[in-house]
């Protein structure tokens, strides 16, 4: 009897033990910090403010500063002007977002010594203000979405620039920060299923067709090879072992018990 609520007991530990591990070896890596902010998690990357800010630095800084001044509101007004409920979401979704990116924006800021704007540029304003004379909800959504849409889209390259490009920490660690929520954005925006794609500007075309946006040479390769890891072994296929090999030892341990 005793044996067996022992064996009972070990049964539930090892099954126990076994969802654990499969939760962590099968999580996706980089998750969120919440679901509602879209943060990455600590990167290793630092935010002490050091190395040489460039004028593209204090460029990226204020415009991140200036989509949350007219995104925030125009959130604002999709919450009070637009009979869809998706728009209302959506609206509701990026003005928050937008103030917790602000945030991080001004610490920057005030940490390297950039001074920031309080009121849209005469652009953004004018799309607030079209938005606000929409005759009706239908065509408050398609002027939210599509504004926000293009203005995400301009901005998506740019951060990809600085965040590859920057000497600095902090504005490195911004531009990480802000791809998160511009990505976010854009897949919010698009969810309402009625961006207007063909008013969309299209990419320029490339200087050298066919090479690639990334060139790669043999140094790159070779750095590749030498970076650790199982060559030529998928990372899901090592999990997938790893966690066959965890259900046969706790089979087996079962057995073992049973014939005790």
């Amino acid at each position: 009897m005793i044996a067996a609520r022992s064996s009972r007991r070990l049964h539930r530990w090892l099954v126990g033990v076994l969802a654990m591990v499969l939760a962590f070896l099968l999580a996706p890596a980089g998750t969120a910090r919440a679901a509602d902010v879209p943060i990455p998690p600590n990167t290793g990357l630092t935010d002490k403010g050091t190395g040489a800010i460039s004028a593209a630095d204090r460029d990226f800084v204020i415009k991140v500063r200036l989509a949350g001044l007219w995104e925030i509101p125009a959130g604002n007004m999709a919450v009070d002007k637009s009979d869809d409920e998706k728009v209302v979401n959506i609206g509701k979704t990026i003005s928050k977002q937008h103030v917790e990116l602000d945030k991080l924006d001004i610490a920057v800021a005030k940490k390297l010594g950039i001074e920031l704007p309080n009121k849209p540029n005469n652009d953004q304003q004018g799309w607030l203000d079209e938005m606000a004379k929409a005759p009706n909800s239908t065509r408050f959504d398609q002027i939210y979405v599509d504004r926000l849409r293009a203005a995400h889209g301009k901005i998506f390259p740019a951060i990809a620039t600085i965040r590859a490009s920057t000497r600095n920490d902090s504005v490195r660690k911004l531009a990480q920060q802000a791809n998160q929520f511009v990505m976010t954005h854009m897949t919010l925006l698009e969810s309402s299923g009625i961006v207007d794609y063909v008013s969309l500007p299209t990419a320029p075309a490339p200087a050298a067709p066919g090479s690639g946006p990334v060139p790669v040479d043999n140094a790159m390769l070779a750095a590749a090879s030498s970076s650790g890891g199982v060559p030529g072994v998928n990372t899901s296929v090592i999990l997938i072992v790893l966690a066959g090999a965890l259900v046969a030892g706790v089979v087996t341990t079962m057995r073992i018990f049973r014939t005790r």
